[in-house]
């Protein structure tokens, strides 16, 4: 069995084409899949959108993506975990090549990542610089994970001491378990984060995690680019 696990804080206009996206790859292979959504502390329709996308719920209280991540993974049925963020579409080629690659014995993977519209051109460039530094180190994002239980419970989890860069340090657990293959064709992402802030705010928090290290990835109020709750509206 496959096993979906979709993190999700006040995600109801974003969480329905997701699901909708899933359940297409999933349907495209030839395995049994279940669908869980992380509903944390969510207090919009969220948790509403889950049960009539017929995925199974699992209500926390962390505000923490790494925690919700997690509290999906103890609850899943599936040998082989996907994580994708709730702002994020996936095919079924992304499917079918995860399993792939799980099978040809890699411990894990992810993949390349386009973004859901057309942005700035200072977004552009940003995006672009930070892809390539970003994949040619050989790391996964967090919008879209996957890997083998045993693997998975073999690394420890997404570390929950932080708060954002958690999926750079499952990475890196999961390399010393074996290949981790990043796919070629690239998931669709939502780049709310960059329409919704300055550009001098999203190079602000670049630099102080780049610069702060592991102490600046351990405070959620100092990640406000993650979790100061902004959303777009279904208009936007």
């Amino acid at each position: 069995m496959l096993s979906f696990i979709v993190p999700a804080h006040n995600e109801e206009h974003e969480l329905p084409e997701t699901l909708r996206a899933i359940r297409h790859a999933a349907e495209g292979c030839a395995h049994s899949y279940e669908v869980i959504v992380v509903d944390d502390a969510s207090t919009d329709a969220t948790a509403e959108i889950a049960k009539r996308f017929g995925a199974k719920v699992v209500p926390v209280c962390r505000r923490q993506i790494a925690a919700a991540r997690n509290a999906g993974a103890r609850v899943a049925s599936g040998e082989i975990l996907f994580f994708v963020d709730a702002d994020t579409h996936i095919t079924p080629g992304h499917v079918a090549s995860g399993v792939e690659a799980l099978a040809s014995g890699c411990s894990g993977g992810s993949a390349r990542v386009a973004v859901d519209r057309e942005l700035p051109v200072w977004a552009r460039l940003f995006l672009r610089v930070f892809c390539t530094l970003y994949f040619a180190a050989g790391l996964g994002v967090g919008a879209f994970i996957f890997t083998r239980r045993r693997s998975f419970e073999a690394a420890g989890g997404f570390d929950e001491q932080y708060f954002a860069g958690e999926e750079v340090y499952l990475t890196l657990a999961l390399k010393k378990l074996g290949r981790f293959r990043i796919l070629r064709e690239p998931i669709v992402t939502s780049a709310r984060k960059i329409r919704m802030h300055s550009p001098g705010f999203v190079l602000a928090q670049s630099c102080f995690i780049v610069f702060g290290g592991r102490r600046a990835l351990r405070k959620r109020e100092k990640l406000a680019l993650w979790y100061d709750g902004k959303r777009e509206g279904a208009e936007a």
